[in-house]
């Protein structure tokens, strides 16, 4: 904050004032130093206080890692990041695959929807396409889908099963338009997988993938199910690594805090990792070594 500058200023001169009688040529040598680098600092500061979005973050990071060499299978989000317009549109202009959560009103197209001259009964005539189909929220497009019952993975108490209706819409996520008495309205957008889940404890849940429109709908359940291991790490690195017990003051230090959190995570998830690849292939060779033992 501005205020907080103008006191570190003021620590400054205040203690180079009374230095003054103790090194007064140190004092004029260092003190034109000391307020450039502070006028410095608060300029850098500057850059870092304009308020931005998670998505707009999230997309500079997957830039900036993606140069550095990183390849992605699938991107995947909450629908903290998947009711943004913006954040979808620049995965796909990236060339990603993604699969995102979004609230039950996100509003969808049909995929045949079509883009008509209106006609004009009075005045003159229309100059801009509007769709032929209202455009409705996510839940009501499923409404009338097939559920059915869809296994992703083993987990260590049995399958993981859920049911889950699939069908291809246009995102309603183009420019704003304004379409009779309808209003201000999104055109039609990108052609996606719209995605509905029914859990075990009644909580329903919906999602948006660009995946083709031929993969299975088994390998849609599977990639949005993925993102669990992200949440479950986190949520490791709060309750077991101390991840939020951070109490400092300084942006420096949590920035030191979180890093050693997750270097102890990722060595401890390697050697869990090696323990439990040490497991299978004991399990493999058992019985093979066993066989090897019978009488024939």
């Amino acid at each position: 904050l501005p205020s907080a500058d103008h006191r570190v200023v003021h620590a400054v001169l205040g203690g180079q004032f009374r230095q003054r009688q103790i090194a007064p040529d140190r004092l004029h040598r260092n003190l034109g130093f000391e307020i450039r680098a502070v006028a410095l600092s608060r300029r850098l500061h500057s850059e870092f206080r304009q308020a931005r979005t998670k998505p707009s973050i999230a997309i500079e990071e997957i830039d900036r890692i993606a140069a550095a060499g990183v390849r992605f299978g699938c991107v995947l989000a909450d629908a903290g990041y998947g009711l943004s317009a913006s954040f979808r549109q620049a995965l796909s202009a990236c060339g990603l695959c993604w699969a995102v959560g979004i609230p039950k009103h996100q509003k969808v197209y049909p995929p045949d929807v079509q883009l008509v001259f209106p006609v004009a009964v009075r005045g003159r005539p229309r100059l801009r396409h509007a769709p032929d189909i209202k455009s409705a929220a996510a839940h009501t497009m499923l409404e009338n889908a097939k559920w059915r019952r869809v296994s992703w993975r083993r987990g260590t108490k049995g399958r993981l099963v859920a049911r889950f209706a699939a069908m291809r819409v246009r995102i309603a996520d183009g420019a704003p338009q304004r379409i009779g008495a309808a209003g201000a309205q999104h055109m039609p957008g990108e052609e996606v997988w719209l995605v509905g889940e029914h859990r075990s404890n009644g909580e329903r849940k919906y999602y948006l993938s660009n995946l083709p429109g031929d993969t299975a709908i088994k390998d849609v359940a599977g990639a949005i199910k993925a993102r669990w291991i992200c949440e479950q790490a986190h949520q490791q690195l709060k309750e077991e690594l101390g991840l939020d017990h951070f109490e400092g003051r300084s942006w420096t230090g949590l920035h030191r805090h979180a890093l050693m959190t997750m270097m102890a995570y990722a060595f401890l998830q390697f050697r869990r990792l090696a323990q439990a690849g040490r497991k299978k292939k004991s399990l493999w060779t058992a019985p093979s070594t066993q066989f090897a033992s019978c009488p024939t």
